[in-house]
Formats: C-alpha cells, structure tokens, sequence
C-alpha cells in the first residue's frame, strides 16, 4: 500500500477504491421476467391486502436466518414454494432472502458482501449472485422478503423483494427511514433493542412522508433521491433485552401504542426468534404457538409471524466442511418443524 502523505487532509484511513458494477448493469444481466414480476406484484398485493384487513390470512415470512449456499437456499426455496401452494388458502406464505447481516461488533455481514465466505469482500459478485437467486425463488412462485441495510443496495435488488426489514439496530436511523419511505414494498420496523417501541413507532411515521436525501439511480450516478412516502409500514415485535415481548398483554400494549400511528387493523408481525425465544431456537415454536392463539381466539391486530428456519436445525462456524443447508449465522429450526409449523397453523 502506498504511503500516505502526511499533508493529506481526507481519506488517510482508506486503503483504496474499486469500481463498483452498477445497478443497470446487474439488472442487464439478471433481468426480471415475467414469471418473476407475476409473483413480486402478486405477493406485495397480497400483502397489503392483509396489512388493510382485507384478507384474513396470516402472513408468514419463513426462511434462513442468513443466506450462504446457494444450492442449499433454493433446495430450501423449492420446497417452500410446494408448501405455499398447499397452503394458499390459509396463509401468504414468503421466504426470508436476507443477504445482508447487521453486526453488533465485528463478523461475516453477509453473502452481499463476501459471497466467498473468506473475508475476500467480493462486492461485485455478491451483488450479482443476490439478483440470480432473488430471480430463481420467485420464478417459483414464491415472494421474497429481506432486511435492507445498505441504502445503495435495493437499487439492484428491491424490484424482487414484496416484504422487507428495517432492523433493529438500524429502526431509528433517519438513513433508514428516509429509505423505507421510497421502497416500492411493504415494510417492517423491528422494535429496539432494547424492547421499547417509541423508535419503531417513530419510523413508521417518518417513513409514510415525502424525503429528499442522497442516494444512487440506476447508472450509478450519486443523485438526489426524491420520495412520496410508504404508507404500507408495520412493526415487528421481536423481544428485547429485557426479554420477549409477544404475550397476549404484550400484543394488547402495542395495539394501544399503535392507535393514532397507523390506520392498519393489522399492524404487527410477530419474530419469534431473537430475543422473543430468549436466544434459544427450539423456543420459536413456543412463540409461535403462542401468537397463533392469540390470532384464532380474535386477536385481529396480529398480521403474522416470522420464523428462522433451515434444512437442518442449529448452526455451525464458518470453515471448510459446512454442512449442507445449515446456518452459519444464528441458530434456526430444520424443514420438518418447520412445516409441521406452517401445517398447524393453516389448521
């Protein structure tokens, strides 16, 4: 690396820059049929139909905690889309696709950035690889869902996504916020962490109005980005540290918080993961079946529920001998359970 002169002002702690492909390019590439775009347009339909109360099923939005092998995603996606189709009549059915990871210190942040899986950062091929398999999941029929961190990145991704996150490391950011207002999707505001609901509730408000922040368009130009506003937001209730937050009297509080935010009858999406299973997996189940009661005894405030599931259950470090369809973020439930989850809860 070459040395910095001492008289430099700016960039002193960047090693260096590299063009990046941009998003016209990739959407080139990887193009949006119509098998594709039947299902992003059908699964965000469906979506806001049930945030209005216009259709009673509940939403589950299932899959990897992370992706990290494609083979193994859409083994997983093919399967899916089958139990979708079975279950149509009960429940909107959409894979959790996340390709980006927040960190609360330091690690993998996700096949977006390091598709490798070995610190080599390859952007360009991550951002392309993304596209191919957000395309072959919904030629399935099956809609996507994901967490979108990096404000650059739904230009190459978001016409293939019908739900996304807006996490809760990132809910109270105005980056964020000034972002869900332009997503052409639903979107969902996780609580803090730390529990409260003030943050979620702040965003979803700003999200629903007009912004103006920077941004890219399509030929990678740095632009002003110009937005309408996103009135189809809810918030995700996922625990916080002071532990889960999706008893009946939990959902009752948020349901009164959220009178005056939003004008949705169903604004609130259940995780049962994270702190909602107290970091513990095989507890997801426990949450679920919770919040599924709580919806058959009349609970109408309750959209749907969110579940981190796999192939296989647990997870497992990044190395060498992975194992076939595994998490190596956090730990999930394995596709039996799963199904055996989504069977019950179409009754």
């Amino acid at each position: 690396m070459t040395a910095k002169d001492p008289r430099d002002t700016r960039d002193i702690r960047v090693q260096g820059f590299e063009p990046l492909v941009t998003p016209h390019e990739v959407l080139t590439e990887f193009p949006l049929r119509d098998k594709a775009r039947e299902t992003v347009i059908g699964g965000r339909r469906e979506l806001r139909e049930a945030l209005a109360g216009q259709d009673d099923r509940l939403v589950i939005i299932a899959g990897p905690c992370s992706i990290h092998d494609p083979d193994a995603v859409l083994e997983y996606a093919r399967r899916m889309a089958r139990l979708r189709t079975q279950l149509a009549d009960r429940l909107i059915i959409v894979m959790r696709t996340y390709f980006e990871k927040p960190r609360t210190t330091i690690g993998w942040k996700g096949f977006l950035y390091d598709p490798a899986c070995d610190a080599s950062y390859d952007i360009n091929r991550g951002l392309r690889e993304a596209r191919k398999i957000l395309l072959e999941i919904n030629e399935l029929g099956l809609p996507c869902a994901t967490e979108f961190l990096d404000p650059i990145v739904p230009q190459y991704t978001s016409d293939l996504i019908s739900w996304a996150a807006i996490g809760a490391r990132t809910t109270e950011s105005q980056t964020h916020r000034q972002m869900a207002s332009g997503l052409s999707m639903p979107v969902g505001f996780k609580n803090a962490t730390d529990g409260g609901l003030q943050v979620a509730l702040d965003a979803m408000t700003a999200a629903t109005h007009a912004h103006a922040f920077l941004g890219i368009d399509g030929a990678g130009q740095t632009s002003i980005v110009r937005t309408c506003g996103n009135s189809d937001v809810h918030i995700v209730l996922r625990g916080g540290n002071d532990g889960p937050n999706f008893t009946r009297a939990h959902i009752a509080f948020a349901r009164v918080a959220l009178e005056g935010a939003t004008g949705h009858p169903r604004p609130i999406l259940v995780d049962c993961s994270h702190a909602n299973c107290n970091g513990d997996f095989h507890r997801q189940a426990v949450v679920f079946e919770d919040a599924l009661a709580q919806a058959a005894a009349g609970e109408r405030s309750i959209l749907g529920m969110m579940l981190e599931s796999h192939l296989v259950e647990g997870k497992q470090p990044i190395g060498d001998d992975l194992v076939h369809g595994q998490s190596i973020t956090d730990a999930c439930i394995g596709w039996e359970q799963t199904s055996t989850l989504l069977r019950q809860c179409a009754g």
